[in-house]
């Protein structure tokens, strides 16, 4: 195991990857901008060393002044986290040529997966299932050409990158033009590569994607399924795992291919497949993502897997420790990204001081947060604040306790995503689990508010959603008149006098 890691990154998966660390008696060493200087994960690590501007291309995108910042400290290995330099195949081979582990896979594997033509091609040769569309970088004129023989609607999506960007739907072919344009141009922004290529637009999917745990030693297992359908412009907003009315058949199904697509590329450490799951249960590879995913705690609230030390431990030459047939699905997790922007303005960023920061608590509810109260959320990087985390023994009841958390959970001084998850989780199609990637658009009215259901099966589904919210207060009826039952049996022969003063302590009066 190695002795000291630097964590090359901040906020919340910075925090995250130290309180692992503690528990694997890791000393770690944490790098900051000028104005994360007071930041929580500086504060958390057992050393902390200035890497530039806040720019992240000034700081902590510099790969240079990391690596002389991990070789000045004494640290073995390297945590990227998510986001910044974790995909970035030319700094995995830069750390290992300076003789420092990088915890994550190879600059070969990130670059065969990164680039997701290149990985269509070889989940292709994997026998793994993709999406129907080209395997091959297009010119705008092959573009409008695929898109002419095969007919819209299709995506154009660009060859590299990910987050949503540079993704455009075509539904016809007078929308061809535009939607290239703008998605070249947002590829080229965003990633600085402007290649793209073209999918058939499955109708209606579901974003399911399955965990992957690696080693070195030839070990690859999966840990289920998480559904990610909750998306606002293609960017995940509130995951659960398990998935909705996912059956054993296909989970089994899905893993398989999964560990195909890790067995492939040799990979190494946790990543995952996204897939997209149409009506009729087909699946199909979407891309790899070969790093931690910012939903992972809710896999490891199902399967008690800490998947950042299992990540650290693969990466150290140790055995998983683990074996397919041992992993089981405990209950079910829900995941609400609290982000620093405000709903009711078209979710503005909302960045400034929090004035009052009390993060929900109690049994089954988990906070990985970033921040604390007087921390300043800047306009500099990800306005994520936290990650709110509830498990339940079943999905009933853990949608129950994300109401009872986000409720409990208090912000003053920016605004945030709160108010519109609380309308999300009480939305009678969410509370009978059947929504796909379209239930902001269509039942949110695109994140402006809760729009009023139409058709069938919205209706079919808020009939459900009331006979299992009917059961559910039922159950929890019964609970409470036995436990009331159980308690007035037990104070019967009790003074009355001594129940009054007992009564009257609770409320802070005299004896």
């Amino acid at each position: 195991m190695f002795k000291k890691i630097l964590i090359a990154n901040r906020g919340e998966i910075a925090v995250r990857v130290i309180r692992a660390c503690r528990e694997l008696g890791v000393k770690t060493v944490a790098i900051y901008s000028d104005v994360d200087r007071e930041a929580l994960h500086v504060r958390f690590a057992d050393e902390a060393y200035p890497c530039g501007p806040p720019p992240s291309r000034e700081s902590y995108l510099v790969m240079d002044r990391v690596i002389e910042i991990a070789k000045r400290a004494g640290a073995e290995a390297i945590h990227p986290g998510y986001g910044f330099l974790a995909e970035n195949g030319a700094f995995s081979d830069r750390c290992r040529d300076e003789g420092i582990v990088f915890i994550g896979p190879s600059g070969d594997v990130m670059r065969a997966m990164g680039d997701k033509v290149t990985a269509r091609r070889t989940m292709q040769k994997a026998g793994v299932p993709i999406v129907p569309g080209t395997t091959e970088r297009l010119s705008d004129d092959e573009i409008a050409r695929w898109i002419r023989e095969t007919g819209p609607p299709v995506m154009i999506k660009a060859s590299a990158g990910g987050g949503g960007k540079g993704m455009r739907l075509v539904r016809s072919q007078g929308e061809v033009a535009q939607a290239v344009a703008r998605a070249r141009g947002e590829a080229r922004s965003s990633f600085g590569d402007d290649g793209l290529y073209v999918e058939k637009f499955v109708e209606q999917p579901r974003h399911i994607e399955i965990q992957v745990l690696a080693d070195r030693h030839g070990n690859v297992v999966h840990l289920f399924e998480r559904e990610c359908s909750i998306q606002r412009r293609h960017q995940k907003v509130i995951e659960e795992a398990p998935g909705n009315g996912i059956s054993q058949e296909l989970r089994e199904r899905m893993g398989a291919a999964a560990v195909a697509a890790a067995r492939a590329v040799n990979y190494l450490g946790a990543g995952t497949c996204e897939f997209l799951v149409d009506r009729h249960d087909h699946f199909y590879f979407l891309e790899m993502n070969t790093r931690i995913q910012v939903e992972h705690a809710i896999t490891e609230a199902i399967t008690g897997v800490d998947i950042v030390k299992a990540m650290i431990r693969a990466a150290s030459g140790e055995l998983l420790g683990l074996t397919q047939s041992e992993l089981r699905i405990t209950g079910h997790a829900i995941e609400a990204r609290v982000y620093a922007e405000d709903p009711d303005q078209n979710f503005a960023p909302s960045p400034g001081t929090l004035k009052v920061y009390r993060p929900a608590a109690g049994i089954g509810v988990r906070v990985d947060g970033g921040v604390y109260q007087g921390a300043t959320v800047t306009v500099h990087y990800d306005p994520m604040v936290a990650k709110l985390v509830v498990w339940g023994a079943d999905r009933m009841e853990a949608i129950d306790r994300l109401r009872r958390a986000l409720a409990e959970f208090v912000v003053k001084g920016i605004k945030t995503s709160i108010p519109f998850h609380q309308k999300v989780v009480r939305h009678p199609v969410f509370i009978a689990g059947r929504y796909d990637t379209s239930f902001i658009e269509t039942h949110m009215q695109g994140g402006k508010g809760g729009g009023p259901d139409e058709g069938e099966e919205a209706a079919e589904a808020r009939r459900v959603a009331l006979m299992l919210a009917a059961i559910a207060a039922f159950r929890r009826e019964k609970e409470r008149a036995t436990r009331a039952q159980a308690a007035t049996g037990s104070r019967a022969a009790e003074d009355p006098w001594k129940q009054a003063g007992r009564r009257a302590q609770l409320r802070g009066g005299s004896r």
